[in-house]
């Protein structure tokens, strides 16, 4: 059975003119901190690829730290951020925030929360996921002084919402606040730059078809993270481990590759995604679209739906049953579904946040996918919805047992 994959917010296949850079440069010997020829050369490649990944950002070639990937890059732009300013000036403690943010930065929030006396501020957003603007700027009009860093993420992985990051960015430069900003689901889909305002962004590599391993914080040239490695401070003191070279060259292959068409691209996978938006909303009426309404505000790539009555675990075995990958879009912990916390932070119950299925797409996504899509997914959600929700089925056996 020939598959149809349709989770590239969770990774994209690698593109073969990354995986063509990755393998001849990993040929190639050396270490780029070494100061011999072969060392030198390494060190020459990782510079142009630099460069060439600068570019497509609007960013300098300085303000590019390579990490592992966009988890890495998250805890070092805000733990980095917030211990620099707590170790000087204690007071400044306060961390400003939404609810939807992924975990990697939700998680780095409760870490600094458990272990560096931060106080976490959270900003609301709408039903559709967009931070409300004018509590942006109460909160940074309440906390002037103490905010340590403001983080918000460009556009979200799961409802693809995507933010008006320009405007927040421009209140916290009127605090001088330091603003964070993962944009590892809007790299590669929109028309993103390093912007002023913003003080460090998360990118990912495999979100847009490099391999799996490397991803990039950029950091505004005046600004200086506290580090959260230690080591040979090979990314200008701010990020310690020998230098990735193969997968750094992949990595500005693929971000080339990815930007060059990028209107056009963005585009064309619009199309499919409204076709898709459209045809479950005429067959599934009892779903539910989550995000925006308006696809001028929704990331090209994402199809984001509750489903009444049905488990989102059920569809998605369904699906990939019938030859179909997607997503719950939620966490799943030791074989426990959780809900979504993004569903739960607009406002919905849980039945909502345990019943979505997120289909999203990238470069390889065709007509024929989508079609596949539209004729499969009626079928499977009529026998998950059968099959009914976990807990309503555990309280009906439960029942039952005591007959």
């Amino acid at each position: 059975m020939s598959r149809i994959y349709l989770d590239h917010a969770a990774t994209t296949p690698v593109r073969p003119a990354a995986l063509e850079t990755f393998v001849t440069q990993a040929q190639r010997i050396g270490n780029a901190s070494a100061l011999h020829s072969a060392g030198r050369s390494v060190k020459l490649h990782v510079a142009d690829a630099r460069d060439r990944l600068a570019a497509t950002l609007g960013a300098h070639p300085s303000e590019i730290i390579f990490t592992s990937g966009g988890t890495e890059a998250d805890n070092l732009g805000i733990k980095g951020l917030y211990l620099a300013h707590r170790a000087a000036e204690e007071t400044k403690n306060v961390v400003l925030a939404t609810g939807i943010e992924h975990p990697a930065v939700a998680d780095s929030l409760e870490w600094l929360a458990a272990h560096e006396g931060a106080q976490l501020v959270f900003v609301d957003v709408d039903a559709e996921g967009f931070v409300d603007l004018e509590a942006w700027r109460a909160a940074l009009e309440a906390h002037r002084g103490r905010i340590a860093v403001a983080t918000l993420m460009w556009a979200n992985n799961e409802i693809g919402t995507i933010q008006p990051i320009a405007q927040v960015a421009e209140l916290c430069a009127a605090e001088n606040v330091d603003f964070h900003v993962d944009a590892v689901q809007a790299f590669g889909a929109l028309p993103i730059t390093f912007a002023p305002g913003i003080t460090t962004m998360a990118i990912s590599g495999h979100k847009i078809g490099a391999p799996v391993g490397i991803g990039a914080l950029l950091v505004r040239r005046d600004a200086k993270p506290t580090p959260v490695l230690h080591g040979g401070g090979q990314e200008r003191d701010i990020r310690s481990g020998t230098t990735a070279d193969a997968l750094i060259v992949a990595f500005a292959a693929a971000a080339e590759e990815a930007t060059a068409n990028l209107a056009e691209e963005s585009a064309r996978l619009a199309g499919l995604r409204d076709q898709l938006i459209a045809a479950i909303q005429q067959h599934i009426p009892q779903a539910k679209l989550q995000g925006p309404a308006d696809g001028n505000y929704r990331l090209p790539t994402n199809v984001h739906f509750s489903f009444a009555q049905a488990e989102g675990d059920s569809l998605l075995f369904g699906l990939d049953m019938a030859g179909i990958e997607s997503s719950t879009g939620s966490a799943c912990n030791a074989g426990v579904s959780r809900p979504s916390q993004v569903i739960l932070a607009t406002g919905q119950d849980e039945a909502a946040a345990r019943s979505t299925q997120r289909f999203s797409l990238g470069y390889t996504t065709t007509q024929a996918d989508i079609d596949a899509v539209i004729a499969t997914l009626p079928g499977v959600y009529q026998a998950a919805a059968k099959a009914g929700m976990t807990a309503e089925t555990s309280s009906i056996r439960t029942a039952n047992s005591h007959r």
